[in-house]
């Protein structure tokens, strides 16, 4: 089938596209590279440098005729969207109406939207958190993918759009950048491997770091594989439900890296401590009984066997072991 991929030369929508293409899709990329890159774009797809706010891309809804979206452009970062609610509304909100409009106009078959579970439960109550937890969206990104989730439902009702979504947990992996929550392994392994001691971020009481739930990307390639047909009206996690603190992570990525010969001195054990940044949740977790059931989709990677084959990545940007 023919899939328009949003966001697709960006971290997580690139590894997609290539999983799309490998599985004998032909795929279509729309993305402004504000944060993807050229060098993230699968050769074999049709790409259009293209803001989602355009009126152009009705042209490549018109020329290109998909039999799915897969909407994973947007703006990501946490601490940005507080910053700026107005233009992470603009992208998040206004920019997801006219990627949605243009689906029901030219007929598209499914609609896959990449929320955020990390982010639209908010401090939840019990964790892991479910897909029927209360949702308490505490930063405008999380409002944001919140907010489109309850359009996609209305679109479902009113005009039939068949439609999933997937909430993601903190993804990391190759081509990652270092921004947004999970952005914190690509930060941890660049700083180690240029010999520079990294910063945990925490709460007073919380030392060691927030508690957040690590999911290698290509796990989630698999899960956006089994959604293109599976899911129907379905909100669902993906994640590993696993309890990993800042602190946890990072020493595994130290270990990684000692394991590479690199930041072997004795300094780089006790990484530098920092506030907890506006936004930031204590916790985050998310259940993925219901993919379980749902798509048929289990993570396959722990949470170091990720981090090595990651770390091979930014290993290859050569930079001098101490």
């Amino acid at each position: 089938m023919k899939i328009l991929v949003t966001g697709g030369a960006g971290f997580i929508g690139s590894n997609v596209v290539d999983g799309y293409i490998d599985e004998g899709h032909e795929v279509v990329i729309i993305d402004n590279l504000s944060t993807g890159k050229a060098e993230n774009i699968n050769k074999k797809a049709n790409f259009y440098l293209m803001d989602l706010c355009s009126k152009e891309c009705s042209k490549v809804f018109e020329i290109e005729k998909p039999d799915v979206v897969n909407h994973h452009g947007a703006q990501m970062s946490v601490p940005a969207s507080v910053d700026d609610p107005m233009f992470d509304a603009n992208v998040n909100v206004l920019g997801f109406l006219n990627i949605i409009e243009l689906s029901v106009k030219f007929s598209v078959k499914k609609f896959i939207f990449i929320s955020s579970g990390g982010a639209v439960y908010g401090e939840a109550g019990d964790t892991p958190s479910t897909e029927t937890s209360p949702a308490t969206p505490l930063s405008p990104y999380a409002i944001t993918k919140l907010t489109a989730e309850y359009y996609l439902n209305f679109y479902y009702h009113q005009y039939g759009l068949n439609y999933t979504v997937l909430r993601y947990a903190n993804i990391f992996g190759q081509r990652q950048t270092p921004h947004a929550e999970a952005g914190v392994v690509a930060i941890f392994m660049e700083k180690l491997i240029s010999g520079t001691l990294p910063v945990i971020y925490s709460f007073p009481d919380e030392p060691d770091g927030m508690i957040r739930d690590y999911c290698y990307v290509k796990d989630i390639v698999r899960a956006n594989l089994s959604t293109l047909t599976k899911g129907t009206g379905q909100v669902i996690n993906i994640g590993t439900s696993v309890e990993t603190t800042t602190g946890e992570l990072y020493r595994t990525i130290l270990e990684c890296a000692r394991e590479k010969g690199y930041a072997k001195e004795d300094r780089f054990s006790v990484p530098a401590k920092g506030p907890a940044r506006p936004g930031d949740l204590r916790k985050s977790t998310l259940s993925i009984s219901k993919a379980e059931t749902v798509l048929g989709w289990r993570p396959l990677y722990p949470l170091k066997s990720g981090l090595s084959e990651t770390f091979d990545f930014y290993m290859g940007k050569q930079y001098p072991k101490s």
